[in-house]
């Protein structure tokens, strides 16, 4: 067909690019590798240049992973509020001796885990703080206690600071603590206390928390023993360009040693109720990330880590879910989980955790599920279908993708998809997207 007026345009936009992030953008797309210096330039780029930055990300995501969206039904248990540590961002966090400390009994992270099991998740996210006086072997009798209780059910918990500090109370080496989770059930480790690898951001935004070598060497040893992991970036605040950019090309190097991360999930800063913002101490604190950052995070993880981290999940709990549709044109292609309760970014002032990942909005909207293999459930968009998705095998395999999934054309890992023929019909809650008419939004198990 002749489009004469819109072949105009899209030539004007294009000779309206640099030349520099046109040689970039030509690069990625040709499957080579994107240097950090070529990163930082991505961060940088505005206006044409962000316009053809996000256009060539969804194309290389509909090249690697296809029109599908995935997400996991899944719960948080956030255990314990009390922790030792002081992290500027977290707003979540209270000492030992605050009235709003809370540690939660076995038993009840157990029921917990079972109403969500019983609503239909597959997956229950535990993570907390690091509570003093605590038994350091807390984490893995917590586990094998959920599995003894819901065999079935996923593990996905303990971050890279709560491993290390299991290993610091009870004396053991990392490596032994890891294969302590692993045997008793832990199925992958969220990838988190990251923030920026970059240890002069680190030592400002959460002076004391673990560093960038231990990060790095944590998650490189949980791969090593058979555990898969996450990968996150938390940006928004004080890190410039290169920053960003440096923290792409530690996890990609990292991945291609290992092949053990499984999705990519870049968290900007809510700012509205960190401490660091409120003390105002930290000079240049953003108030967040922007609209086009957001975009940019996006479109340059997905130019940078297509080929290593094929999976890249929107926080829509950060951006809120209008944001993150958008950010499926991006080259974001998961959806992140349902999280049923969130804490984190709700303490910290997220509006859309609030109103979205409320225990209420989840109860008041669906029926109880039917048997557990039919975990779906269908969007009230007309033009998504949803189908119900099963837990594969647990090797830990390269390039395996979001939220401990693997992407569709990939033969699955701990935290696979896999579509079945079972599909439920419950309206949902959750706030699903479509990008187009083809799209289908997918559970992951």
């Amino acid at each position: 067909m002749d489009f004469p007026h819109l072949q105009s345009s899209l030539e004007r936009l294009l000779s309206t690019l640099t030349p520099a992030i046109s040689r970039i953008l030509d690069r990625a797309l040709s499957n080579h590798e994107i240097a950090v210096d070529e990163a930082t330039q991505l961060f940088d780029a505005e206006g044409s240049d962000l316009l053809a930055m996000t256009a060539a990300a969804d194309y290389l995501r509909s090249q690697t992973i296809g029109d599908v969206v995935t997400y996991v039904i899944n719960r948080n248990i956030n255990f314990t509020n009390v922790c030792v540590k002081a992290c500027g961002f977290c707003a979540f966090s209270r000492g030992h001796l605050a009235e709003e400390g809370y540690f939660l009994p076995t038993e009840e992270i157990i029921r917990r885990a079972t109403e969500a099991r019983d609503l239909g998740a597959t997956e229950v996210c535990v993570q907390a703080g690091l509570a003093p006086g605590m038994d350091g072997w807390h984490y893995v009798k917590l586990c094998r206690a959920l599995k003894e209780s819901l065999p079935d059910l996923h593990i996905h918990g303990f971050s890279p600071e709560e491993v290390l500090y299991g290993s610091t109370l009870t004396g053991v080496t990392v490596r032994d603590y890891l294969s302590a989770l692993k045997e008793a059930g832990v199925g992958s480790l969220p990838g988190t206390s990251a923030e920026i690898l970059v240890d002069d951001i680190r030592r400002q935004v959460s002076p004391g928390r673990i560093t960038t070598n231990q990060w790095i060497n944590l998650i490189q040893t949980a791969h090593e023993v058979g555990i898969p992991t996450t990968s996150t970036i938390m940006y928004g605040h004080i890190e410039s360009s290169h920053d960003k950019a440096v923290h792409l090309g530690i996890l990609r190097d990292l991945q291609n040693r290992t092949g053990g991360i499984t999705e990519f999930v870049p968290l900007s800063f809510v700012y509205e109720e960190a401490p660091m913002f409120h003390r105002k101490r930290i000079p240049g604190l953003r108030q967040g990330a922007s609209g086009a950052e957001v975009m940019k995070m996006y479109a340059v993880s997905r130019l940078m880590l297509n080929r290593w981290i094929p999976n890249l999940q929107v926080s829509w709990v950060k951006e809120g879910p209008k944001l993150s549709q958008i950010a499926l044109l991006a080259g974001a292609n998961d959806f992140g989980g349902t999280l049923i309760n969130e804490s984190i970014s709700t303490a910290a002032g997220s509006a859309a955790s609030r109103s979205h990942s409320a225990w209420g909005s989840w109860s008041n909207t669906h029926e109880l599920p039917g048997p557990r293999g039919s975990a779906g459930c269908r969007s009230q968009l007309p033009r998504i279908q949803v189908a119900s998705t099963e837990r594969a095998s647990s090797s830990v395999s390269r390039g395996n993708g979001p939220c401990r999934t693997s992407p569709p054309k990939t033969i699955a890992s701990t935290r696979s998809r896999s579509t079945s023929a079972n599909t439920a019909s419950r309206a949902c809650a959750f706030p699903c997207t479509s990008y187009s008419a083809t799209t289908r939004i997918t559970p992951r198990s």
